[in-house]
């Protein structure tokens, strides 16, 4: 992650973001760049950080890629492992939905092997996630040589992922869950430019082309492990019947 810290108007590197003279009691440094304060959001509360997220404000995301996950106050290595586990997680999750609202399928599939299917689909659709993200980045040049940071900021631009437990709850139609990926992949391409600094139509460019073949690897991924598994579960009645 950064080393150092960031203006959250500007990007412009900064020395340090507030003097604090005791417990309680601090002020706020000014970007030299800009001339404006460094990072506003330090006096925020959370609420209103996680709204401007929402938004997809650029200085939001400066705040959290460059002034929170530092690595002053962070280990990296520990933070990526733990986010991957949440993001493999979450997209578990997000397949368990699409899997209840399909649940017309007339294919008996027994609880071990759908979670099975689950699994191996999750795994390779991110497999595929993973390396298309970092060709097309080599492709249009964006932060190759930053694969971990890129990734690591990819994983926490992800958060919106976290929307899909209100679906139970409220009942929402399947197709929300197809809008928290368009978000996701709008927030994605935010992270990126803000770590990158390169155009909006590159950072869009790659993650669009990442979430296109993640998206077709799980379809096909879903498809030929629908008709594996189903194929097994028909096999005892087959071998009962000759």
């Amino acid at each position: 992650m950064a080393k150092e810290k960031r203006c959250v108007e500007c990007g412009h590197k900064v020395k340090s973001l507030l003097i604090q003279y005791s417990p309680g009691n601090f002020r706020l440094m000014k970007c030299e760049n800009c001339n404006e304060v460094a990072d506003e959001y330090i006096e925020c509360e959370l609420m209103i950080i996680f709204i401007d997220l929402i938004l997809h404000k650029t200085k939001a995301y400066r705040h959290l890629l460059y002034n929170v996950f530092t690595q002053e106050t962070v280990y990296v290595q520990h933070l990526l492992w733990k986010l991957v586990l949440a993001y493999l997680l979450l997209d578990t999750y997000r397949s368990l939905l699409l899997r209840r609202t399909n649940d017309e399928s007339s294919v008996p599939i027994s609880f071990v092997l759908a979670s099975l299917e689950v699994l191996v689909n999750v795994l390779s659709a991110n497999f595929a996630f993973v390396l298309s993200f970092a060709l097309a980045s080599k492709i249009i040049s964006i932060g190759a040589s930053r694969g971990k940071e890129i990734l690591l900021g990819i994983f926490i631009s992800s958060y919106i992922k976290i929307f899909l437990f209100a679906m139970p709850v409220w009942e929402f139609p399947v197709s929300v869950i197809f809008i928290v990926d368009m978000l996701v992949l709008t927030s994605n391409a935010v992270a990126l430019k803000v770590m990158t600094e390169s155009t909006t139509s590159r950072c869009l460019a790659a993650c669009f082309m990442a979430h296109s073949i993640k998206f077709l690897a799980d379809q096909i991924s879903g498809s030929r492990s629908l008709k594996h598994l189903g194929s097994v579960m028909y096999l005892p009645f087959i071998f009962k019947n000759v």
